[in-house]
């Protein structure tokens, strides 16, 4: 049951909609109130009492709530799907799906996958089984049949390749399973594009128990393909195709790039209306035609629309040499004409200006050629035959054509690839009783083994080269009497060829024949490597092996797995999943296998002759939603509300008892109404402030702090000191305090510290009324402050004369609430916190450390412990404790002891640990001394 774009899996369900009037009706209705009789001595307290009112009925809006709370769970049991896709004919025996996976569906591939999900889900659910089979694939790849969870696993596993298809051999194992299975459904999922044997591949799937046909294919043949690139005189002239019958025009762009993937050269193709070809010319200067490593058209994600490109795309420039004048008039019988004509179309040719060798060479050598040709030069000037024999070692390709002046001139072992015997051979004159020599079969040690011999090529005049042990390997091309008619050698990097005819036609017939100009071509082909001559019959002996891959996407790859070496030969080689699209050899040399040639032609699929029902779609993703999730969510919801209007009408959010209790309700049912519709995170304040971070940190480890003074060499001895005790505490005892800190008393919070460290010093500043009515706060709150004057040696507390350093700190204690003070009896807490100390030393010893005395300090001997579970809030030394405990980096004492006695630093040590033990556990050992009384009255 379907309304677009809206439909039902169980569309039965939707009949308990006729319900809703009748639970309308049933939450309208509500018993008759019961009759009450009061009993007449309570008639008054009846009067008095609030009686609790029942309404006679439901309020409409909350009925309606209700209502639409059934309608929704009765349309979500009906299972609605939004924007539901078709449902396809699935059902039957088996489901067999055909894919095609080649280089023309990788541009679409995703939705041809959703499309093919869509087919596989159908099936799963009538329980059908699945054959599915891709088109690019191995022969033997298995094809089921399989269910529906492993069918979808294959199809997620499959991708495009950048091969055709072969359907005639997939299309006949598809048959072959189809007739085991009678009845079932076949689904063509087709590229769009004719190939080869397509009538019989269909002809065979269809008519072997296919009950049904599903035929999906795009909306139009949209491919665009690159056919040829060739580099031609003006530039590089590109040909692309697309499918025939286009009324629109159409413009590609197509880019070029160098072997490290950089666009360096760009040129638009035009499609005229109806046309399925273009055209178009990348016109830059041949140096970077060269360049050139692969073409590609703009948009086009696919491997049809690539080229790579090897040595036999690129153009080298040759040089033209001849000791000949020109005659205009009787062009045909210039040495240079026939060489011209044959090498224009895939050589740029220069020439000197001068006809002087002296000066003719250095101007082709300075325009740095590939190639030269000499076209019967005898001697050479001396003074740049040197340059020219470097030239050649260094990877040039020397060509030269025979004539009277070559043959007169002598043997140059240098310039020549063989030595020539002295004066011409002429055949068929009448001199000679041998008639003119046909060109026998190239030889396979050649560049031109590959190459037919022609037949009507006849030579009557040549320069014969002497016999040697070697001149069958130095042979190209030979006459039928086994005489040589082109010969080459590699001398260092190059090579040297030589034609035993002239150039034009008066010796031989070749310069105007075919064969002529696919010589020059191989020729030119080997200089591409600066004289590495490989002979063809070696290079078509030998397997490439794949170095970059185009991919079905258009990318270039490293070689897949299914890659295997291409063994090059004459024509278009086939493209296969062994010899994909791509480039084979190695960094030295690359041969270009593309997808594409010059007589490809893109046909549009057109769909066969089908008996049996069919079903047209086409691609596309899945778009359907299941709503019945939603629904059920929207009436938990509105679930929520009801209850919570229940509450209301309740008088529940009214009743002050309970406030808090409704708001947290309240707060509870917000926050699953938001889980219940996806927002996880709810809107809070941010509650933090300023500074909480700090305070955090701060309280997260026991630290000591030590104040400002503003006097750097007193920070820093107070620094180093706090660090040296925090070690020592950390090496004795259980407490691990975090770093030092310092403080400025006139701004910096102080209740994070138990203990101040306050070095007095007189240079430092006085604080102010207000920085010591801050630490006059934090004593009183509980924390303690250790003020040492650093001045044992200069004056203690109570001598007649007083140094600086008292004086200030008399100044700072006189506005503050300072407590009776005592030197620190025998038997105080400090004196047995951790060790067991007579007395506590710093840098200097003797001064008395100061503390808050004992409300009973007067009787001696009615005090063992001291009174009270207080700390004292203040303690002043004159004894320098920081500058005990200082130290450097390495742990080893800043300052010396005086007197200079290690242990003195020792007990200084301890003394920190006393302080900080008492600071930590108040008087709990002084306590302990009461342990045996308390447990003697508890009867223990």
């Amino acid at each position: 049951m379907s309304w677009l774009p809206l439909s039902f899996g169980a569309p039965m369900v939707l009949w308990g909609l006729l319900a809703l009037p009748v639970i309308w009706w049933l939450l309208r209705l509500t018993p008759p109130k019961p009759q009450s009789e009061i009993f007449p001595p309570l008639k008054i307290l009846a009067r008095v009492l609030k009686r609790e009112e029942t309404p006679q009925q439901s309020p409409w809006w909350l009925t309606l709530l209700r209502l639409l709370m059934a309608a929704l769970i009765v349309a979500a049991l009906a299972e609605p799907v939004f924007n539901p896709h078709e449902k396809l004919p699935a059902e039957g025996a088996a489901l067999a799906l055909v894919i095609d996976n080649d280089w023309a569906s990788a541009a679409d591939w995703n939705k041809r996958v959703a499309t093919a999900e869509r087919l596989i889900n159908d099936a799963g659910s009538h329980g059908v089984p699945v054959v599915i089979a891709f088109t690019a694939e191995k022969a033997n790849a298995e094809i089921g049949p399989f269910d529906a969870a492993a069918a979808l696993d294959r199809l997620r596993a499959a991708k495009p390749r950048p091969i055709p298809t072969d359907r005639p051999a997939v299309y006949a194992r598809v048959a072959g399973v189809l007739e085991r299975l009678p009845g079932t459904s076949v689904a063509v999922l087709a590229d769009g594009l004719a190939a080869k044997g397509d009538e019989a591949a269909f002809n065979t799937l269809l008519s072997k128990n296919a009950a049904r046909v599903v035929w999906a294919t795009a909306d139009r043949l949209s491919l665009t393909g690159l056919t040829a690139a060739d580099n031609q005189v003006d530039g590089f002239a590109l040909t692309a195709i697309r499918a025939p019958g286009d009324p629109a025009p159409a413009q590609v762009t197509a880019g070029a790039f160098d072997d490290k993937g950089r666009r360096i050269a760009d040129a638009t193709l035009t499609f005229a209306p109806g046309e399925a070809t273009a055209t178009g010319t990348m016109a830059v200067p041949f140096e970077l035609r060269n360049d050139f490593a692969s073409i590609a058209l703009d948009g086009e994600r696919q491997a049809g629309a690539v080229r790579v490109l090897d040595e036999n795309s690129k153009r080298r420039r040759v040089g033209l040499l001849s000791q000949a004048e020109a005659d205009q008039a009787q062009p045909l019988l210039s040495p240079l004409y026939y060489i011209r004509r044959a090498l224009q179309p895939f050589a740029d040719l220069v020439e000197p200006s001068s006809a002087d060798l002296a000066d003719a060479i250095p101007q082709i050598l300075d325009q740095k050629p590939a190639m030269i040709i000499m076209a019967d030069i005898g001697t050479i000037p001396a003074q740049v035959r040197q340059r020219l024999v470097d030239w050649v070692d260094n990877g040039g390709t020397l060509v030269r054509f025979a004539g009277s002046r070559l043959a007169a001139a002598g043997n140059d072992d240098d310039l020549l690839p063989v030595r020539l015997r002295t004066g011409e051979r002429s055949l068929g004159g009448a001199l000679s009783w041998t008639s003119p020599q046909p060109v026998t079969e190239f030889p396979k040690a050649g560049p031109f083994a590959d190459l037919a011999p022609p037949t009507e090529v006849t030579v009557s005049r040549q320069v014969l080269a002497e016999p040697t042990p070697d001149i069958v390997e130095r042979t190209w091309a030979a006459l039928a009497d086994g005489t040589p008619l082109v010969t080459g050698l590699k001398k260092g990097k190059g090579t040297l060829v030589l034609f035993h005819v002239t150039p034009e036609a008066t010796w031989s017939n070749l310069p105007i024949s075919g064969s002529f100009v696919e010589m020059l071509r191989r020729i030119v082909q080997l200089s591409r490597n600066q004289g590495a001559a490989v002979a063809n019959a070696e290079a078509a002996a030998t397997s490439l092996a794949p170095y970059r891959m185009i991919a079905a996407d258009g990318s270039l790859v490293p070689p897949t797995p299914d890659a295997r070496p291409l063994v090059p030969g004459a024509g278009a080689l086939p493209v296969t999943l062994e010899n994909p699209p791509g480039l084979y050899g190695s960094e030295t040399g690359v041969f270009a296998h593309n997808l594409l040639d010059a007589t490809s032609k893109f046909e549009p699929l057109a769909r066969p002759q089908i008996t049996v029902p069919v079903t047209t779609i086409q691609y596309a993703f899945d778009e359907s939603r299941n709503l019945k999730g939603a629904l059920v969510l929207a009436a938990l919801a509105l679930m929520l509300l009801d209850t919570l209007a229940v509450f209301w009408i309740g008088g529940l959010f009214s009743r002050r008892p309970r406030r808090a209790g409704a708001v947290a309700t309240t707060a509870a049912i917000l926050i699953v109404l938001g889980a219940l519709f996806g927002h996880a995170d709810l809107a809070r304040a941010d509650d933090a402030k300023p500074g909480d971070e700090v305070a955090i940190t701060a309280i997260s480890k026991t630290r000591i702090a030590y104040v400002l003074t503003g006097v750097p060499g007193v920070d820093s001895i107070s620094r180093a000191g706090l660090e040296g005790l925090t070690r020592f505490l950390i090496e004795k005892t259980a407490l691990e305090p975090g770093a030092p800190a310092g403080v400025d008393i006139s701004k910096d919070e102080l209740s994070f510290y138990p203990l101040i460290y306050w070095p007095i010093d007189p240079s430092a500043p006085m604080p102010s009324q207000a920085a010591i009515a801050r630490i006059d706060a934090y004593m009183q709150q509980g924390g303690t402050v250790l003020f040492d004057t650093r001045d044992q040696f200069a004056n203690g507390i109570g001598a007649d004369s007083t140094s600086p350093a008292t004086e200030r700190l008399r100044d700072i204690l006189g506005n503050l609430n300072v407590p009776p003070l005592e030197p620190v009896p025998s038997d105080h807490v400090l004196t047995k916190s951790f060790f067991i100390l007579p007395e506590f030393p710093g840098r200097f010893a003797g001064s008395p450390l100061w503390v808050e005395a004992s409300l009973d300090a007067s009787n001696a001997d009615n005090r063992p412990v001291r009174t009270g579970d207080g700390v004292s809030p203040i303690m002043i030394t004159a004894n320098d404790f920081a500058g005990a405990w200082a130290v450097d980096e390495n742990g080893d004492p800043l300052l010396p002891t005086v007197p200079a006695d290690p242990m003195q630093r020792i007990y200084a040590l301890r003394a920190g640990v006393n302080i900080m033990m008492y600071m930590l556990t108040g008087n709990y050992k002084s306590d302990q001394v009461h342990v045996p009384i308390l447990l003697e009255r508890l009867g223990q």
